[in-house]
């Protein structure tokens, strides 16, 4: 999986109809910067509102993930989000001149052929990932539908089906490299069954929908007349049934399991509306949108109670600044500079690692005998972490000398003591306003919290 942030080169744009609305649109994504995310836009409307592609927009879930905010609503996201989920793009704003994404071919591969063509940017920011860090569990005993997400340090799903058919017997599917999506999953097209059809068009569904962009699997037989009556309403001038398939129209699967595949991306698609990045092992019996949104809200629960998102140290890998470049940044000297390297930078947030010796100057004095790190400078070594992420925030940070000038909700958690290894991470929570800034700060040893606080920060420019 990328380490960094990832847009695309230039803007594109695919024109369909929605598969429930029928309403023609066109859809453009363009570019965004680091940490954008993903956002929709509708320009047919006043004012052209924008809405995230966030669980907490969800609205509606008949047949497919809609989402509202601001006045504004998208139907039918999940094949969409799936694509950029699958080429590990992070950050686009996707502009629609309609209610809802063309549904093309049912799959998604449209979209990464598109995306493709406009090309993927490498950003200079890292990934967000939320590293799932415990056993999360969705059960509906009603539809038999169970869903899980476990601790894994990469992204992998497995989706089984079994819709109790003569025609489609249980499927499996599984993605272990989320690189082989395009491959492997992207071109799976959305199906539905025949006994369905009048359902949903009752329901002031599928408008959009014909034969081109789905599946349509007859599992009963077919009275006389009735192909005809299927004709009207699918758009076609004949449809026809091949009973040893059991597919209207006789249409050629891409895989043996294709429902179950585009089972999986409808799954990639509503898992990312959490937000960020995931790395879990997702298991999925039955799911459908409801069971992958309800997912979705679980996991970004986990987010928002701050566990598992732990920055985590490989000191394999090179810094975004060593202890010479943050020399070059802080003014701060022996025996007052406190922060050994900077691994993760970004416009909002930064990861800085203190390695704790006995050879630390106030060993000699704080607790003879038995040394721990002082609380003070453990919250010293965290503002400097701050003060990087503050001083990056300037075009010209020679120029400023960044301050602490207030702090709240200060903790110290437990003890650190030499041979400890602190990670730092700080956090904007406001936008500078007159060189003063608000950040969060945590530090964690093992993964456990040490200490934590509210900082303020002053720019102050040099005389």
């Amino acid at each position: 999986m990328n380490e960094k942030q990832q847009t695309i080169s230039r803007s594109v744009s695919v024109t369909g109809v929605g598969l429930h609305t029928g309403v023609v649109a066109t859809m453009t994504f363009v570019p965004a910067a680091a940490n954008h995310g993903y956002k929709f836009q509708r320009v047919d409307l006043p004012d052209q509102p924008i809405v995230d592609a966030d669980v907490d927009n969800v609205v509606d879930l008949s047949r497919g993930t809609t989402i509202e905010q601001n006045g504004a609503r998208i139907h039918t996201v999940e094949h969409t989000l799936a694509a950029l989920v699958g080429l590990q793009i992070d950050n686009v704003l996707i502009q629609l001149d309609g209610p809802e994404p063309p549904i093309m071919d049912g799959s998604s591969i449209k979209f990464v052929d598109a995306l493709l063509d406009a090309g993927i940017e490498e950003q200079n920011a890292y990934r967000n990932y939320f590293e799932v860090p415990e056993y999360v569990h969705y059960i509906n005993k009603e539809n038999d539908t169970e869903l899980a997400a476990l601790p894994l340090s990469d992204y992998r799903l497995t989706v089984m089906v079994d819709y109790n058919s003569t025609v489609i017997s249980s499927q499996h599917a599984s993605l272990n490299d989320i690189t082989l999506f395009k491959d492997d999953i992207a071109e799976c097209r959305t199906f539905v069954f025949l006994h369905e059809l009048e359902a949903l068009y009752r329901q002031n569904l599928i408008k959009g929908g014909d034969l081109t962009n789905a599946i349509v699997i007859v599992d009963r037989e077919v009275q006389d007349g009735e192909l005809d009556h299927l004709s009207q309403l699918l758009n076609k001038p004949k449809v026809s049934v091949n009973k040893s398939k059991g597919i209207l129209n006789n249409v050629d699967l891409h895989y043996p399991n294709e429902m179950a595949r585009h089972k999986l991306l409808d799954l990639i698609g509503d898992l990312a509306l959490v937000g960020r990045p995931i790395k879990a092992q997702i298991l999925a019996a039955r799911p459908g949108h409801a069971a992958n949104v309800a997912l979705a809200k679980k996991i970004k629960k986990l987010i928002k109670s701050g566990k598992g998102d732990i920055p985590q140290y490989d000191p394999n890998k090179a810094p975004v600044f060593d202890i010479n470049q943050i020399g070059n940044l802080l003014a701060h000297r022996y025996p007052f500079q406190m922060i050994d390297k900077i691994i993760a930078l970004d416009e909002n947030s930064v990861v800085g690692v203190k390695n704790v010796t006995i050879n630390e100057q106030f060993f000699l004095g704080h607790f003879p005998g038995n040394p721990v790190m002082p609380g003070v400078l453990q919250l010293e070594a965290m503002a400097q972490t701050g003060g990087i992420l503050v001083l990056t925030s300037v075009p010209d940070p020679d120029n400023y000398w960044p301050y602490l000038i207030g702090i709240d909700a200060c903790r110290f958690r437990r003890n650190v003591f030499p041979g400890d290894t602190v990670i730092f991470k700080c956090e904007f929570t406001s936008p500078m306003k007159r060189g003063i800034v608000k950040m969060s700060g945590r530090g964690y040893v093992a993964g456990q919290l040490v200490c934590e606080a509210d900082m303020i920060a002053s720019l102050v420019k040099k005389k």
